[in-house]
């Protein structure tokens, strides 16, 4: 594609416009994302490394939005690998971060956000189960930190460890590793049934009502994130204000941070060369017979809403 003269060149890659602004209130320049994911790059095409990839791009002076497909100018030098996506019924050619020189290539097409599918090329099952934690306001992220606490609870119980990480907006992630040739309807119901007990601890606190009009100002734990499902990457910068950072944090740190702790300006320093995502990410684990028999048991939550809210239209038309 054709564009300015390179601001500078980093391994093979010509960057440019690198000091305009990044987007409305990012408090960042495009510099200050080239530079920190330069620095996080190991670390993070580690988390990313053949998994096929949507990012979330700002073009400037425009909305951000989501790219899947690879554009028609896209290095020949990418690794790019095509899947079938059921919800649009037809190919998407996705990009494969696995190497500094395509992030570096992201990142001067302005990608802020990374966010990896849950398995790896055409692997048949996902590597992890994920309950990605959403409170019901931007300021409650101490209410995140309490239902991430009760998945914990729920995950001890049922002899699974997991690791936690701040989404970089204003939840919590919880990662949980698993065989990989775990099947994803396995790992589907086997997130569900986490998901619940994690609500059955503390129903005043948690809910898993996946629409919205049923959660009562509660912290929804989302089973949700399975199958061809994606998940923002550990380490991935967010197009929020501030550009915060999707961060790893010990679980005995969880209750004395905030996300906005964390940002492209910040996270790099405070990681002082180590990568706390893989070191606190457990070993895969197989998944306990009692949980897939529970889980498999749970509607899944996206089929039950669709039929509820037909459901109510046609109770609130009658």
């Amino acid at each position: 594609m054709p564009g300015a003269p390179p601001d500078e060149t980093r391994d093979g890659v010509d960057l440019t416009h690198l000091d305009e602004p990044l987007f409305d209130g990012a408090g960042a320049t495009k510099r200050d994302l080239v530079d920190y994911l330069d620095g996080v790059s190991d670390r993070i095409v580690a988390d990313l490394r053949d998994r096929p990839l949507s990012v979330i791009r700002v073009h400037r002076g425009s909305d951000a939005f989501m790219q899947k497909n690879v554009p028609k100018y896209t290095p020949a030098w990418v690794p790019t690998i095509t899947l079938w996506a059921e919800s649009s019924k037809r190919d998407v050619t996705y990009a494969l971060c696995n190497d500094r020189r395509t992030l570096l290539w992201f990142a001067n097409q302005r990608a802020v956000e990374y966010h990896p599918a849950l398995v790896r090329g055409k692997a048949p099952g996902q590597s992890h189960l994920i309950l990605d934690i959403d409170p019901p306001a931007g300021d409650a992220f101490s209410m995140a930190v309490a239902a991430a606490h009760l998945v914990r609870q729920a995950l001890d119980e049922a002899g699974l460890q997991g690791a936690v990480k701040t989404s970089g907006a204003k939840g919590v992630h919880v990662f949980v590793p698993i065989d990989e040739d775990t099947p994803i309807e396995d790992a589907a119901a086997a997130t569900r049934a986490l998901a619940q007990r994690a609500e059955r601890l503390d129903p005043a606190l948690a809910t898993t009502a996946f629409m919205k009009e049923d959660r009562e100002a509660k912290v929804f734990v989302d089973a949700t994130r399975v199958g061809g499902a994606t998940v923002v990457s550990a380490y991935s910068p967010r197009v929020r204000p501030g550009t915060p950072v999707s961060y790893p944090v010990g679980w005995d740190d969880l209750d004395s941070v905030a996300p906005s702790d964390f940002t492209v300006h910040t996270a790099l320093d405070a990681l002082h060369g180590d990568d706390p995502w893989a070191a606190q990410m457990p070993s895969p684990q197989a998944v306990p017979a009692d949980l897939l028999e529970e889980g498999r048991a749970i509607p899944v939550a996206r089929v039950q809403a669709m039929h509820e809210g037909k459901r109510r239209a046609r109770s609130r038309r009658s």
